[in-house]
C-alpha cells in the first residue's frame, strides 16, 4: 500500500525528525522539545550524522587500508591480516616464518594504537601471540620502516626494536587516529 504524503505534511515529518538537507548531505539532530524518558539532557541528545565524513566507517576503511599496505610490504596477502576498529584498535599479521630461537612458534606482526607495531610470537595452541619486541617511533610507520625492522628481527639482531612496549598515544578518539594514518596507500 503507497500513499501519498502533502508537501505540508512531508515537512512537519521532517522538522519532527530533525532531518535537514543541505549541499549533497544530511543532517539529523533532535529536535528540541521532544522530551527525553530517561531524563537525559537535550545537549547530550544533539547528534550530527554528516554522511560525508562518517569517522568510524573512514577510519576502518584506511586502517584496513594500511594494514593491507604493511602486509603487501612483508609480502603476504590480505588473508593474513586481521583488523579490529575498535578501542583499543589492534591489528594482526600472520607470517609464514619461525625464528630460529623459537622454532616451534610462528612469527607475526600485531598493532595497536597505543604501542605501535611488534614482532610477536604465537602460542603453540594459535590462540596468543606475545610481544618479543616493539618497533616504537610512530604509531603508523611507513611500510618500510616495518620490513626493515621485521629483518632485523628475523635476523636476530639484539638492536631490533624495543623490549618494554613504548605508549605511543591514549587509546581512543579515531577521529585523532585517522588524521594520523597515511592517505594514499593502495588498498
Amino acid at each position: 500500500m503507497t500513499s501519498e504524503m502533502s508537501p505540508d505534511r512531508r515537512h512537519s515529518v521532517r522538522r519532527f525528525a530533525g532531518i535537514e538537507q543541505r549541499g549533497g548531505g544530511v543532517s539529523v539532530s533532535r529536535t528540541a522539545g521532544i522530551p527525553r524518558r530517561d531524563g537525559e539532557s537535550e545537549a547530550a541528545l544533539s547528534i550530527l550524522i554528516d554522511f560525508g565524513r562518517d569517522t568510524e566507517f573512514s577510519f576502518e576503511r584506511r586502517l584496513r587500508g594500511y594494514v593491507g599496505a604493511v602486509a603487501r610490504a612483508v609480502g603476504v596477502g590480505l588473508e593474513s591480516c586481521t583488523v579490529d576498529a575498535g578501542t583499543p584498535a589492534a591489528a594482526y599479521i600472520a607470517l609464514d616464518w619461525r625464528l630460529t630461537r623459537f622454532p616451534e612458534h610462528d612469527l607475526a606482526l600485531v598493532w595497536d594504537e597505543v604501542h605501535g607495531w611488534a614482532a610477536a610470537i604465537e602460542d603453540a595452541t594459535g590462540d596468543a601471540a606475545t610481544a618479543l619486541t616493539h618497533l616504537g617511533g610512530d604509531v603508523f610507520a611507513e611500510p618500510r620502516a616495518v620490513v626493515r625492522f621485521l629483518a632485523a628481527v628475523r635476523a636476530d639482531d639484539a638492536g631490533a626494536g624495543q623490549l618494554e612496549a613504548p605508549v605511543l598515544r591514549e587509546a581512543g578518539d579515531h577521529e585523532q587516529l585517522l588524521a594520523l594514518l597515511p592517505d594514499g596507500l593502495r588498498r
